[in-house]
């Protein structure tokens, strides 16, 4: 089966549509699948649902999608650095389906899994349980949660061989696996590719019977918030 693909435009050829919910890895801008959210963008698709951590930031990442007026909604569990999303959720363009952000790595893996639902402390008592079932458990209360299930997945990784098999670099290894599992499609875009047999078998983190297409992206690897120590001088 073929799975390296040339480009992020045709590793995404076929697979998007108008209302689809696509998952999107990565932390802040660590991580991110910088090529295929550009690729996305380019194909003009609307009305999405994007499950993601964050929504990147104004004109990077997935703010991109955000200018365009791409996406519908966004289920994440952190979105405090783009102005953009600030100001179209506040003047009611855009839905926001909030997650305590253990609850969102949670429900991503348990739609990886084939586990549709789960119960979690977290978010009893407040705004998160509203309008969910809430059971107990040896007398604590714990808040029904359903697992997460993407029409397409877009993941970043380190290095891929020419299988799938993927390994992600130190905290890029962040959302980005848990969602390589729970895409209908998913689409990974890498530094490397290497020859099938050049991964140590123990250092694969995403066996490659989860991953669809391949393509091998350029980075800008933008940091979110720079922060820098003045030196002292003598």
């Amino acid at each position: 089966m073929r799975k390296i693909y040339a480009d992020a435009e045709s590793a995404l050829e076929g697979l998007t549509f108008d209302g689809m919910t696509v998952m999107s890895g990565g932390f802040g801008l660590c991580g991110i699948p910088e090529n295929l959210i550009a690729a996305l963008r380019d194909t003009g698709v609307k009305a999405l649902t994007v499950i993601s951590n964050n929504a990147g930031v104004d004109g990077f990442g997935l703010g991109q999608l955000l200018e365009t007026r791409q996406i519908a909604k966004m289920i994440s569990s952190y979105v405090g650095e783009n102005k953009e999303f600030e100001r179209q959720y506040l003047a009611g363009e855009l839905q926001l389906e909030f997650n305590p952000q253990g609850t969102l790595a949670e429900r991503i893996r348990a739609g990886g899994a084939g586990i549709p639902a789960f119960f979690t402390a977290t978010g009893v008592g407040t705004l998160v349980a509203e309008g969910k079932e809430v059971r107990t458990f040896d007398g604590r209360d714990y808040v029904m949660e359903t697992g997460l299930v993407a029409d397409l997945s877009i993941v970043k990784a380190w290095k891929a061989d020419e299988r799938g098999n993927l390994v992600f670099r130190k905290t890029a290894r962040n959302f980005n696996p848990m969602m390589a599992t729970a895409g209908k499609v998913t689409v990974v875009e890498v530094e490397e590719i290497v020859p099938t047999g050049s991964l140590d078998p123990d250092a694969i983190h995403t066996p490659g019977v989860y991953v669809d297409r391949i393509i091998k992206g350029t980075f800008e690897k933008r940091i979110e918030q720079r922060t820098i120590r003045i030196r002292e001088t003598a």
